[in-house]
């Protein structure tokens, strides 16, 4: 890689990144493709997964990971990027557990935002399932609503999927308990109209109660 090359990767002003094999990179840089896969990846990246999935090689993959971490640790951001058993990952840092225990706890009693309960429809209809997968039917982003459903226990981690080692989950017995059903067999044939069914909020709005 030439050093013009690695500028451009190194810079957060270009607007499309060259690789050695001419593939676009995807993102307007290296720093922003590997912020982009680490905020949506369910268990740590590897620094040979970043690499790969960035096409670009190791070396500057780690040289960058490390700087974003050494840059967020200055600004004192909300999150560190760390690397622990052999990947990398945002964790909340410490000194902000107690806002954040305050989000957790409060949500437990006030009521599902419209994308909990769309969420939580998915995981109903669709479990066992990851949140790549639900991701991917909402087309946004869910570990946060993912965590708020299963703080307030209505769905649950069980096991993991074969192919991509993810986290599974699926709803509840307390699920069912809220809803008044005694299987997810009693649950109205709304699945064929997701990821946005119309009635999502009627059939859930019970969960709030």
């Amino acid at each position: 890689m030439t050093d013009e090359s690695l500028d451009l990767i190194d810079g957060d002003s270009a607007t499309e990144i060259e690789t050695d094999d001419g593939v676009s990179l995807g993102a307007p840089s290296l720093r922003a493709a590997l912020e982009a896969l680490l905020m949506v990846a369910e268990e740590p990246m590897t620094s040979s997964t970043l690499a790969t999935l960035t096409r670009t090689p190791q070396e500057a993959v780690v040289t960058t990971l490390h700087d974003l971490a050494q840059e967020y640790a200055v600004q004192e951001r909300g999150f560190d990027l760390r690397e622990l058993a052999g990947g990398w990952r945002f964790w909340t840092r410490d000194n902000c557990a107690q806002v954040v225990e305050r989000f957790v706890l409060d949500g437990q009693h006030g009521r599902l935002s419209q994308a909990g309960l769309e969420t939580l429809a998915v995981v109903a209809y669709r479990q066992p399932v990851t949140r790549a997968r639900i991701s991917a039917i909402r087309g946004v982003n869910v570990d946060g609503v993912v965590r708020t459903l299963v703080t307030r226990g209505l769905i649950e981690e069980t096991g993991q999927d074969n192919e991509t080692g993810a986290h599974l989950y699926r709803t509840t017995s307390y699920f069912l308990e809220r809803l008044g059903l005694k299987t997810l067999a009693e649950l109205p044939p709304i699945a064929a109209h997701l990821p946005m069914p119309d009635n999502v909020e009627e059939v859930l709005d019970l969960v709030n109660n």
